[in-house]
């Protein structure tokens, strides 16, 4: 229990830790969205078996490090640019998250009400689980990859993901339930993964972009949306 006395080791689990949240915050709005379109009994359900296959993922592949570091060898070299697997996870994974933000945002603008029968609403959990559970191996792919390259100790690296997964399914539900009860934050929403699908592939073709200008372009939008709910309540109270 000597390595617990060792500043570095916390000093790394705090680090990794608020890093693996701050990457998380994509996964969140994700989860939001995908699950957003269930029934409302069974949102709560997607979410938390959304956020336990990413807890499981990104187990997996931390215990499968040396694996991990072998996707970022080149396996198509081309004249302009080398692509390895994980260039080809993002360029794929940003793909879907374009095409479903797309296909959401024409829903919400087009107004479409689905009406499901009960068996068809089991197909779509089930898809909606699938869809999500292949879109972590996307986020935490690259999440992995940034704790590999912060700690060396795989235990401190499980350890701030399992705590930040534990933060993420706390707050999971407010997040869900504020982008639900808002049109205009879900629309947000919806733009953050078409952000997000966007630099995801350019990611993928060597054009990478600091997540810090990602995750600040969104702040700022959500402090102008969170202005503009204020603004709309206080008009709303002096009529």
């Amino acid at each position: 229990m000597g390595f617990l006395e060792d500043p570095q080791i916390w000093i790394s689990l705090l680090t990794l830790t608020v890093m693996e949240i701050v990457l998380g915050v994509d996964n969140l709005v994700l989860l939001a969205v995908m699950a957003d379109r269930l029934p409302p009994r069974q949102r709560a359900a997607a979410r938390r078996l959304g956020l336990l296959a990413a807890l499981g993922t990104r187990i997996a592949l931390l215990f499968s490090i040396t694996w991990i570091m072998r996707l970022t060898a080149p396996i198509v070299v081309l004249p302009w640019h080398s692509f390895s697997w994980r260039d080809l996870i993002l360029i794929l994974g940003g793909l879907f998250l374009v095409y479903k933000g797309t296909t959401e945002i024409h829903h919400k603008i087009e107004g479409e009400d689905q009406t499901e029968t009960s068996g068809e609403v089991h197909a779509g959990f089930l898809a909606t689980i699938v869809q999500i559970a292949l879109l972590d191996i996307v986020f935490s792919l690259d999440s992995v990859i940034t704790a590999v390259g912060m700690a060396n100790n795989l235990y401190v690296m499980i350890t701030a993901v399992i705590i930040a997964i534990g933060i993420m399914m706390l707050s999971s539900g407010t997040v869900a339930g504020f982008i639900g009860r808002h049109p205009t934050v879900k629309m947000l929403a919806l733009s953050f993964l078409l952000l997000i699908g966007m630099t995801l592939i350019g990611d993928g073709f060597g054009a990478h972009v600091p997540k810090g200008y990602i995750y600040a372009a969104m702040g700022f939008s959500a402090v102008v949306e969170v202005l503009n709910q204020i603004a709309g309540r206080r008009r709303r109270g002096k009529r």
